[in-house]
């Protein structure tokens, strides 16, 4: 497995699963957990659970969330090196988890606003043709980390490295505009989006119509399209679909990182496309059956 760096939030999950009817200006009955997130930190120890070699590149306060982030992260597996402690403190995102499973989701990014470009430019000397590179969207999304995630582009293409993208929000993709998104990732080898997102990028509704149209910007597109499952579409015109496993729905944090770490690995490993998207969409339903962003199971296929 080649070497894999992951850039991107580091966050603190403070879960609230609403148990009753809401009241408004007044007590409504949940259950309230936290547990170390973010979407690149789950990616990474999802991909070092499943084998990989994962050095994440990011940032969190010097705080004890901080501390427990980064403990986590170590015990996983995840090369910390570059994980930076920032004046700001660690960031932390309130997820409210409906009776159904959905969640909307409350973010502060704190630290993760501190990744800059100096802090991209210490993977120069370790990225090479034989590594790949994966960028969480919320980089190039935010004006205060985007000259870093461009700077990951740009520096991933400089030394042949592989590269995936993950769309991560469809609210600041709207923000900023489907066209300035594209024009960043345009020839990337994997981009990850839900259908939401993806509706933003193509103004289309129809996930493979989404995934048809982002393969001309990617060499593999993946559309994530909840109980619908997920598929890929590639620049050969080829598209497979997986249908969403049955799952009791704990809640649905965490599911989209554990698809994407997951068909990452596969097909870093040499899986074709069709057994990746299964064995992500696997990942998926497991994740969605358990309460917590990295509650799930840490061989993705082989239990």
């Amino acid at each position: 497995m080649r070497a894999v760096y992951v850039v991107g939030d580091v966050m603190l999950d403070v879960v609230v699963e609403v148990t009753g009817p809401f009241s408004h200006a007044s007590d409504t009955p949940s259950v309230i957990s936290t547990s170390p997130g973010g979407a690149a930190a789950n990616q990474s120890v999802a991909l070092a659970r499943a084998g990989a070699s994962v050095t994440l590149v990011g940032a969190v306060g010097a705080d004890p969330f901080g501390d427990a982030a980064d403990a986590a992260l170590r015990a996983a597996g995840v090369n910390v090196a570059l994980l930076a402690r920032a004046e700001r403190p660690t960031g932390v995102v309130v997820a409210l988890v409906e009776p159904d499973g959905q969640r909307s989701m409350l973010t502060d990014r704190g630290a993760n606003l501190a990744l800059d470009v100096a802090m991209i430019d210490a993977l120069d000397s370790l990225v090479g043709p034989d590594a790949h590179v994966h960028l969480s969207g919320y980089c190039l999304l935010d004006e205060a980390t985007r000259d870093a995630g461009l700077r990951v582009l740009a520096l991933a293409r400089e030394h042949g490295a592989s590269i995936s993208v993950d769309a991560s929000s469809a609210g600041p993709l709207r923000a900023l505009g489907a066209d300035r998104f594209i024009s960043w990732v345009r020839g990337v080898d994997y981009l990850f989006c839900n259908r939401e997102e993806g509706e933003v990028l193509t103004s289309r509704a129809d996930a493979p119509g989404i995934a048809e149209r982002l393969a001309a910007i990617a060499l593999e597109a993946i559309v994530t399209d909840g109980p619908d499952g997920a598929l890929v579409a590639t620049r050969d015109g080829q598209v497979h679909r997986a249908p969403a496993e049955v799952a009791s729905v704990e809640d649905t944090i965490g599911a989209g990182d554990s698809f994407t770490a997951t068909y990452l690995v596969r097909r870093l490993d040499g899986a074709d496309v069709v057994a990746a998207l299964a064995d992500a969409a696997t990942s998926a339903s497991r994740t969605v059956a358990r309460r917590g962003a990295r509650d799930w199971a840490s061989r993705y296929s082989r239990e």
